[in-house]
């Protein structure tokens, strides 16, 4: 009878034994996990944007998404609903993208690929502005693109350069400075200043000489923190500190007078 006893002790312990074994051990995942902030990308498509080049035409994901949770897709920008998103702007870039104030620039006809990349750059501190900050901080991706696409539907006005500049700036501008190793502007920005989006190089054609003089005497400083600074400011950077005031005075005035090439009106045929 004792002895029965305590085999059945020993088989109980046995089995409770076993039980938390198994209890204790981790379930065996029935696939490897994925890698975290990734998501799906229904209907993504490698096809460049023309406009564009080598820049995804659809969804690509957005790095601004909260972690841990999965990424939202980035489409091209919608001008309709960029134009509510950017009534913000109008108060110093002008509704249409006009600023009337030249201490702001101007925003229409300018490229929606290189306002995004902008707005970013506010976003993540790579590009420091208190003003700007403050309003790139809520905008996700798609509001960017939006933005972006909104005033690259808005025809810039034609400015006017002052007379006394533009010999010179228009030297620096087409044909740079060989002896003092300065480019030409329009080799990255084109011969009308339409810039280039594929590479985001921004539309310089009729903007401010006040804002573009700005910009070249910051880039200009020495003493400046460049560690931020992204591959494209660093080329400016090296540019700029190679002009003189005067040079920076008269390639301002001479991009704030430069227009697109429009094609000739066709000339009605003489009547017999």
């Amino acid at each position: 009878m004792k002895f029965r006893h305590a085999a059945a002790a020993i088989l109980t312990t046995l089995v409770m034994s076993a039980a938390v074994a198994q209890s204790a051990a981790p379930a065996k995942p029935s696939s490897a996990p994925a890698p975290a902030g990734t998501a799906a990308k229904p209907g993504a498509s490698a096809a460049a944007d023309p406009a564009t080049p080598g820049m995804p035409k659809t969804e690509t994901a957005t790095a601004s998404a909260p972690s841990g949770e999965g990424t939202a897709a980035t489409k091209p920008g919608d001008a309709t609903a960029g134009q509510g998103k950017a009534a913000a702007c109008g108060a110093c870039h002008g509704l249409d993208g006009n600023s009337t104030d030249p201490q702001y620039p101007k925003l229409a006809d300018q490229s929606e690929q290189y306002i995004a990349a902008q707005l970013a750059d506010f976003k993540s501190g790579k590009r420091s502005n208190p003003i700007m900050v403050g309003f790139a901080a809520p905008l996700s991706d798609q509001d960017m693109h939006d933005i972006g696409a909104y005033f690259a539907t808005k025809p810039s006005l034609p400015g006017v350069a002052d007379q006394k500049y533009v010999d010179a700036g228009q030297k620096l501008y087409r044909q740079g400075d060989v002896d003092r190793g300065i480019p030409a502007c329009m080799a990255c920005h084109g011969p009308d200043g339409r810039g280039n989006p594929g590479a985001h190089y921004p539309q310089l054609t009729s903007q401010h000489a006040n804002y573009v003089e700005a910009r070249l005497k910051a880039w200009n400083d020495s003493s400046r923190d460049a560690s931020k600074d992204g591959p494209h400011v660093k080329i400016m950077a090296s540019i700029a500190q190679k002009l003189t005031q005067d040079d920076i005075s008269a390639v301002a005035s001479y991009i704030e007078g430069l227009h697109s090439a429009e094609p000739a009106a066709p000339v009605a045929p003489a009547s017999p």
